[in-house]
């Protein structure tokens, strides 16, 4: 079992309101099979022997799909890793003597709870604003009663791969969760079941994301290269066509 020596600098904030400042710790003898949760809870064990105070971080069910994890280190949200998740990340893609620099997600719109803890309820009120579909109640459809088109089908299962840990909004210089509404909007409006509330859709989810205090998006396409689903701006342009044609035809004023 091949094992590494790391330097942490890790940002250390007790709330919300307190000032916050990177703190440096050494990793001990770290193996290289851990993931990069895995290391912290090394150390968070090391530092409550000590009697320090261990460091707070997001994480559920370490499988890269439910979008809890997430922390920007050196600089790439979830690592510098393509298409993976912090808890994915493993210890063997860095150096024996490196530094990680590791910082909690930054945007108006995610306030720092803890540490590396960010409040990210601000993704769940967009998708509470427009996210939805509206069924018939009563027994399952028949899965082939709704012919949808194969590529139809498939750009819905890739939009419909977000886990909503909004790496997007940590990578983008704006802070805008353009890619994420798109990804929710593309994949409800490719599906019929996603017709009857289409338009209304766009309108509330965009409206809300202004509202919250997300940028706007200038095609930087970090939030692309971030995605550890690898989410495609592709969907984007389907927003601000769906956005588009939804105003125009609104009969709001």
């Amino acid at each position: 079992m091949s094992k590494i020596e790391l330097t942490l600098k890790i940002w250390r904030q007790a709330k919300s309101d307190a000032p916050g400042r990177l703190q440096t710790y050494a990793s001990g003898p770290i193996s290289t099979d851990m993931s990069f949760l895995e290391m912290l809870d090394v150390l968070n064990e090391r530092l409550t022997r000590e009697g320090e105070e261990p460091v707070a971080f997001d994480h559920d069910c370490r499988e890269g799909i439910c979008g809890m994890c997430g922390a920007v280190v050196n600089g790439h949200p979830h690592g510098p890793e393509k298409e993976t998740t912090l808890c994915q990340l493993h210890m063997r893609h860095f150096k024996d003597g490196d530094t990680l620099v590791i910082e909690p997600f930054r945007a108006k719109a995610y306030k720092i709870e803890k540490d590396l803890v960010v409040d990210r309820s601000s993704l769940d009120k967009m998708i509470i604003s427009g996210g939805f579909v509206s069924v018939n109640t009563g027994g399952a459809p028949d899965a082939n009663g709704i012919p949808i088109p194969q590529k139809n089908a498939e750009e819905a299962m890739d939009a419909a791969a977000c886990i909503g840990c909004g790496a997007c909004v940590a990578a983008c210089p704006n802070a805008s969760a353009m890619l994420f509404v798109a990804a929710k909007v593309s994949h409800l409006a490719l599906l019929p079941q996603g017709q009857p509330e289409q338009a209304r859709r766009a309108l509330d989810m965009v409206r809300e994301m202004d509202a919250l205090g997300f940028g706007n998006c200038s095609n930087e396409r970090e939030c692309e290269a971030a995605c550890p689903k690898g989410i495609s701006i592709r969907n984007i342009a389907r927003l601000n066509r769906e956005f588009l044609k939804a105003a125009i035809f609104s009969d709001e004023d």
